[in-house]
């Protein structure tokens, strides 16, 4: 209008776009009525306090759409289907396959989805020391075994045995 006041009041305008939105076959989410400093996730549909939510000036009341952990829940969910075309739930199965245990060092739980940089393959889920000593060797497996040699007492480099002596590696 031009005073710039709407025709029907906040309810009569809500109840008459819900009834737009039946008709073209969609439902329109209830509005939960939260206490005063507090408001309801539409993922997990608890009441919490502001303190468990993130602030966003953009929305109409100043408070992120979802609490922090389903907010946190959702990002990793998405980064996981972004970067590695996986779901949670496909995460969680390697990691069952694996009886939660990184494949390398076996006594750390796997926690950290692997793979390869050339490729973008996912190899498994390995613990976090065992993934960035992987990605630190560059993905090389001669690198990984020279390493290997190097932590058995086998250099990869010619030993001075005397004066003008190498001993070179087998």
């Amino acid at each position: 209008m031009p005073d710039g006041l709407q025709a029907y009041c906040r309810e009569c305008s809500a109840e008459y776009y819900r009834q737009r939105q039946e008709a073209k076959g969609r439902t329109v989410r209830e509005k939960g009525v939260a206490p005063q400093g507090h408001k309801r996730c539409p993922q997990c549909a608890i009441v919490k306090p502001h303190a468990k939510w993130e602030r966003n000036k953009s929305s109409s009341d100043g408070w992120a759409s979802y609490c922090r952990s389903c907010r946190k829940a959702r990002n990793e969910e998405s980064r996981l289907k972004r970067m590695y075309g996986l779901t949670g739930a496909e995460r969680d199965a390697m990691v069952a396959s694996q009886r939660g245990l990184c494949v390398i060092c076996l006594n750390a739980p796997a926690a950290h989805v692997d793979h390869c940089h050339k490729t973008g393959r996912v190899r498994g889920v390995l613990c976090f020391n065992c993934n960035s000593a992987i990605g630190k060797l560059g993905d090389d497996p001669e690198a990984v075994r020279r390493a290997a040699d190097y932590l058995e007492g086998n250099s990869w480099k010619p030993i001075l045995v005397a004066p003008g002596v190498y001993q070179l590696p087998s």
